[in-house]
């Protein structure tokens, strides 16, 4: 089943303001933000995860329902072999000390991408994490690990065409819904709010297709420097917006 077409928003909890339902954010600046304080990179990659905590918490407050991260791009394994192993290293490291908290909060893990990449050993810890945060419903954070856009859109091709070329759906069958339905994505509401830190404007082959219609917002602040203030005062900027999803 594909997702249900997503109102222009939920009620939040402060005031009646308009929140958004599902909210993207590509999480840009953890080095520049270590290099401008003459730090190691890990560092900055540290200090971006604190920044992955206060959001998380900040969207749970604020009555938002999908939380979409762009942890590790498909195109990232071009960064040094060293920095990969420190991605790898603190992603492992965060997964044993912040389980508990999703669990304390009610959130829910899913993961989009390929990140079978990452070996067995740590695919096995995230496997276990989806599964202990599965029944949990305040939020669900969705982590986008070796996850390139095309690729999705790709491969959801691929696979109609497959059905139609066995004889298995008629050619008139595909359409937006169907395609939808074939992205990892699927089942969660419409994108209404991609974020992006560190002042760069471009999408980064995320979300290609889910963020036809969602308000972008581009941000000079690097990551880790993110507050949950940056989080509400994005809500209000959404709220404030009209939305006419093409229709005037």
């Amino acid at each position: 089943m594909t997702a249900a077409p997503a109102p222009e928003g939920a009620a939040g909890p402060a005031g009646g303001r308009t929140a958004p339902r599902h909210v993207a954010i590509i999480m840009d600046g953890n080095g520049r933000w270590a290099t401008k304080r003459g730090l190691p990179r890990i560092a900055g990659h540290k200090a971006g995860a604190e920044a992955v905590r206060r959001t998380m918490q900040a969207a749970a407050d604020n009555g938002v329902e999908v939380l979409t991260l762009y942890a590790f791009s498909s195109e990232n394994w071009k960064r040094s072999s060293d920095e990969i192993a420190d991605l790898t290293g603190l992603m492992r490291f965060y997964l044993e000390r912040e389980l508990a908290t999703l669990n304390k909060e009610g959130v829910k893990l899913r993961l989009i991408g390929d990140y079978s990449a990452f070996g067995p050993e740590l695919v096995a810890r995230l496997d276990r994490a989806v599964e202990h945060t599965a029944k949990n419903g305040r939020l669900t954070l969705v982590v986008a690990l070796n996850y390139g856009s095309r690729a999705e859109i790709t491969e959801a091709a691929r696979k109609l065409a497959t059905k139609v070329a066995a004889g298995e759906i008629a050619p008139q069958a595909v359409d937006e819904d169907a395609l939808a339905a074939g992205l990892q994505t699927n089942g969660l509401p419409e994108l209404d709010l991609l974020i992006r830190t560190s002042g760069e404007v471009r999408l980064s082959n995320f979300l290609l297709w889910q963020a036809a219609y969602a308000e972008l917002m581009f941000l000079d602040k690097l990551w880790p420097d993110f507050s949950e203030q940056d989080f509400a005062d994005a809500l209000e900027r959404f709220a404030a917006r009209e939305r006419r999803f093409g229709g005037r």
